[in-house]
């Protein structure tokens, strides 16, 4: 069971338990910190969070649709490097220890 390390707006930590198979989107959706309007599929947005540098290779690349999203928010949001969709992140207990920032919301 991955501990995920979380850094919510407010700029506090928090650690997160999470069931390996599960999404990223499902722990941070069930704390509350994240709203996953769509409720998985990549098509809203407000699962956005920044992966920490020294996690982003290994949580996969961006799906195709993750991209267009992230892509549409560039006006409303800042979009870099370590944007991802939490709903696109699929978890393993390769994640434990995963550390992210969650993106100021839509």
């Amino acid at each position: 069971m991955p501990q995920i390390k979380v850094i919510d707006q407010n700029g506090e930590a928090h650690e997160l338990s999470a069931s390996t198979g599960s999404t990223l989107m499902e722990p941070l959706r069930d704390a509350d910190m994240v709203e996953a309007t769509c409720g998985g599929a990549a098509s809203c947005g407000t699962c956005h969070i920044y992966v920490h540098d020294d996690w982003r290779g290994k949580t996969g690349g961006r799906t195709e649709d993750e991209g267009y999203m992230l892509e549409a928010l560039e006006e409303l949001v800042e979009i870099n490097d370590a944007s991802r969709l939490a709903c696109q992140i699929n978890l393993t207990d390769d994640h434990d220890g995963l550390a992210l920032e969650i993106a100021p919301q839509i």
